[in-house]
């Protein structure tokens, strides 16, 4: 019994300094901007080169987890910082070209108000703002349609300018056939 008491303080004490850690990252450097002024915070690094004048890239980010209630969804967040970074750091907007592929319970992070009310979600989609605006700077959210099928979400539930297509595999496909790199993580 002993032994099973000492390994769980030190599992409990383990975990309180991973927790504290955590809490006490630093996100004072952390600014949004020049794209999305709203989201997407990045930190200015000192010591890099900047982007040469013609850099382009073309990036697609795969989001799967919906936002936590009350919260953005951090994986359309992470496309944002994307591009508001890279921007800061002398890479042209137009030459940054961003697709977001939504799948699983993400695809209801995409929907309209309509498509919220219908799916009996509770006060407002949080993410829709963040979306418009994104649609708005030329990002691509492109919809797995066996997800929305699964999640029972129609095209016309979806934030005006969001695609569908017939799975999150067949968007990433065809997404690398016009020379885009997938986001690692």
């Amino acid at each position: 019994m002993k032994a099973i008491a000492l390994k769980m303080t030190l599992m409990s004490a383990a975990a309180a300094l991973l927790a504290s850690s955590v809490s006490a990252q630093d996100m004072s450097a952390f600014k949004t901007g020049p794209v999305f002024h709203d989201f997407g915070p990045h930190a200015a690094i000192d010591g890099l080169e900047p982007f040469a004048a013609d850099t382009e890239f073309s990036h697609s980010f795969d989001v799967a987890k919906a936002a936590e209630e009350g919260a953005r969804n951090r994986g359309f967040e992470s496309a944002a910082r994307f591009i508001n970074m890279h921007v800061a750091n002398g890479v042209a907007e137009e030459n940054i070209r961003v697709a977001v592929v939504v799948h699983g319970p993400a695809v209801l992070d995409v929907l309209s108000a309509e498509g919220w009310a219908a799916h009996e979600r509770e006060g407002e989609n949080g993410n829709a703002a963040m979306v418009r605006a994104m649609l708005d700077h030329g990002v691509r959210f492109i919809v797995c349609g066996q997800s929305a099928t699964a999640q029972g979400v129609s095209a016309d539930q979806l934030i005006e300018g969001v695609e569908m297509d017939l799975s999150a595999m067949t968007a990433h496909a065809k997404l690398q056939q016009r020379g885009y790199t997938v986001n690692p993580f």
